[in-house]
């Protein structure tokens, strides 16, 4: 078997690895900042949740599963501390989903740790590289139409 070189693989397969690269990278330093029960996957119901609360019709909606689905995951996540249910102001016979303070204490610390690792490839690689890199890979997001899904909050992993 022939060994496998990133330089030569099609461009949707070295994003790709690259992304699975900079995800396992903040995951581990998450997990050794104390969020070791956390999965990538927790991000996509987190992102429709940093605006604030959701009732889970409207979660399951943005998150394009059954509630029966959505429900399955907020009970996970509720399990793990970083999401509640919470009485819904406008309706006390409704529920809302909200994030907790574990929630919001993940989301800063991700953010922290893509800021750190985007520091070090600046110094790994160069400004120059670094920026090019990124303004090609949001180039090829437009030109393929993710950038309204990104924008919302909508974005989700492939099928």
């Amino acid at each position: 078997m022939a060994d496998f070189d990133p330089a030569a693989a099609d461009l949707s397969l070295v994003s790709l690895f690259a992304g699975w690269g900079l995800a396992d990278e903040v995951q581990r330093r998450l997990d050794a900042e104390g969020f070791a029960d956390s999965r990538f996957a927790d991000g996509v119901v987190f992102q429709h949740l940093v605006d604030g609360p959701l009732a889970i019709g409207v979660l399951a909606e943005r998150l394009g599963v059954s509630q029966q689905a959505a429900s399955k995951s907020v009970a996970d996540l509720q399990r793990r501390g970083y999401l509640a249910r919470e009485a819904d102001p406008a309706d006390a016979r409704a529920r809302l989903v909200a994030l907790t303070d574990r929630g919001h204490a993940i989301i800063a610390a991700a953010r922290e740790h893509r800021a750190a690792i985007d520091a070090e490839l600046v110094v790994a690689l160069g400004a120059d590289r670094v920026a090019s890199t990124r303004a090609a890979l949001a180039d090829i997001v437009n030109h393929l139409g993710a950038t309204p899904a990104l924008r919302t909050r909508r974005a989700r992993p492939p099928r």
